[in-house]
């Protein structure tokens, strides 16, 4: 049982200030990384509406509040994102928990996307790869499942790439949010995402400006 009477020996902190301080933080690692990662972002934003006009798809992977983001953008493109437009093909490789399961326990979960990778890839197919920390050895073994299909990787990381920036080949793109905190890479990686998503269709349906 949580012991408040200890607890309430510590300072009483002001919320306000403490939140106003986390949107702040926010708002200046964004803005931080506009030179950083607008360019490579417009190169990924182009590499994935390829694949989709080539009758590709784009699987996506990442662990944890990565697994969400993935889910997040696979939902945006075979749903809708902010216009409307035929459904877009997408695959979250972080939800059939029977698949996931199976591959954790008779093999390793460092092979819980790689194997779909294997299965599900395609050449011309992309592969999205998400890991704030750039060294997730199962994101690492995706990337390494989708080089051997010939599908091109987008690479989301922080913490300045990681192991997976060693990985990445001169035709895969990597978005590196340029901070050090998994909060504020987390939060970089959210804004890439819906720009990846509002690119894409601006592209798909030829919209010059909203």
């Amino acid at each position: 049982m949580l012991d408040f009477v200890k607890f309430s020996r510590f300072p009483v902190m002001n919320l306000i200030d403490r939140i106003s301080r986390q949107f702040e933080d926010s708002a200046h690692a964004k803005l931080a990384a506009i030179e950083w990662l607008a360019a490579p972002v417009a190169e990924a934003t182009e590499a994935m509406t390829g694949c989709l006009l080539n009758n590709g798809k784009i699987l996506a992977c990442g662990n944890g509040g990565s697994a969400a983001d993935a889910q997040h953008f696979a939902a945006e493109l075979v749903n809708r994102f902010e216009m409307e437009r035929p459904p877009l093909a997408a695959v979250a490789l972080t939800t059939d928990s029977s698949v996931l399961t199976s591959i954790g326990n008779d093999y390793s979960y460092e092979q819980v996307f790689s194997k779909q990778v294997l299965a599900l890839g395609q050449h011309g197919d992309v592969l999205l790869a998400i890991s704030t920390s750039g060294n997730s050895a199962n994101v690492l073994a995706a990337i390494a499942a989708a080089h051997e299909r010939e599908m091109r990787v987008v690479a989301l990381t922080g913490k300045g790439g990681g192991k997976i920036a060693e990985q990445l080949t001169a035709n895969d793109v990597h978005l590196c949010a340029p901070v050090e905190r998994t909060a504020r890479i987390q939060e970089i990686h959210l804004l890439v995402l819906h720009c990846l998503c509002e690119g894409i269709d601006c592209l798909l349906l030829g919209v010059e400006d909203r």
